[in-house]
């Protein structure tokens, strides 16, 4: 995934007669959207001969009688690296109009009723078999390629974030708010009016390209709602885990505990499979490289497996999956201790 009362882009309406018996409404509301039946208000319009990017675009429109709420705590962080962006930017921006600049991408791309974006949130749209396990050992050893609320793609923005850092709402927002508002600024000086400005600062996110992200930023200047329930890592919990004769920090992503939207938990909330629970963990040196473990007792494989993948590489086409070599969740003491 990686970035309103008009009808959403390509979906198809849904319209019910008054008269209608309720069997007849359940067929139709079934028929035209069988994903949104299965998982919820935030559920894709589905077509299998679209193209991820169609599928982003036609799934970006947050209706206009829903408020637009946003976690309390992941709120807080974005307003305060909106804030100093604001200030330290090269060009005229307020506070307010940073913080709507800054989310109104979160709601296209990973929250399209208006509920809360999840920190958790793990792309379902791509389904190239080069994202799962070459030797299939389980249907949840998956590796999503966008992350997070930003929908951080490993192809993009994402490339040198891992799973951890983009689930991060902090971190997250401490990247993105001078990115967005530095990119808006460099607009302006070059003589954009502040729309023009703000389509250029959202180009790196599909679901913005048809004005969805215009439309929220404009209600997001007039108030968002902070919703209690959604902490920083929106469910993922972090840990420590001993990995290759060493502790180190890592978070562990279970999609059954997501916060806030939740719809791309769901087996109809997208088309590709759902990672079943796993690690992130972050090894450095000279070439940094995210890793992804899987312990067999949560994929239900008949052994660990983990999957690399290098800063700078787009896991569409650079990922290496192997047996994993053993890991021990400290903080739960659970796998290989």
């Amino acid at each position: 995934m990686t970035a309103q009362v008009q009808r959403r882009p390509g979906r198809r309406p849904v319209w019910l007669a008054v008269v209608a018996s309720i069997a007849t409404l359940t067929c139709v509301a079934m028929a035209i959207q069988p994903a949104a039946a299965q998982a919820g208000a935030d559920a894709p319009y589905l077509d299998d001969d679209a193209t991820a990017e169609d599928l982003k675009e036609a799934n970006a429109w947050v209706p206009a009688e829903q408020q637009l709420r946003f976690g309390a705590k992941p709120l807080q962080y974005v307003r305060d690296a909106a804030g100093r962006a604001a200030n330290q930017a090269g060009c005229s921006i307020s506070k307010k109009n940073a913080t709507a600049l800054v989310t109104a991408m979160t709601w296209p791309e990973s929250s399209p009723s208006g509920a809360a974006p999840s920190p958790m949130t793990l792309s379902r749209y791509d389904n190239q078999t080069s994202l799962g396990d070459p030797k299939k050992r389980a249907p949840g050893l998956w590796f999503h390629p966008g992350i997070g609320m930003w929908q951080l793609d490993s192809a993009g923005l994402g490339t040198d974030f891992t799973a951890a850092q983009a689930i991060d709402s902090k971190h997250a927002a401490e990247r993105m708010a001078p990115y967005i508002v530095n990119k808006y600024c460099a607009r302006r000086n070059n003589g954009d009016t502040p729309k023009q400005a703000r389509v250029r600062a959202w180009s790196d996110w599909v679901a913005c390209r048809q004005g969805a992200c215009e439309n929220t930023y404009q209600r997001a200047r007039n108030g968002i709602t902070a919703v209690d329930g959604v902490g920083r890592y929106g469910g993922a919990k972090m840990r420590t885990c001993w990995y290759q004769d060493a502790a180190r920090d890592c978070l562990f992503v279970d999609p059954s505990n997501a916060q806030g939207a939740a719809w791309w938990t769901a087996p109809g909330g997208g088309r590709s499979p759902v990672a079943a629970p796993f690690y992130v963990l972050r090894l450095g040196g000279s070439n940094p490289t995210e890793v992804r473990y899987w312990l067999s007792q949560d994929s239900g494989a008949s052994t660990d497996v983990e999957a690399r993948r290098p800063f700078g590489v787009n896991a569409r086409n650079g990922l290496r999956w192997s047996t994993g070599p053993g890991i021990c969740d400290l903080s739960t003491w659970r796998g290989d201790c």
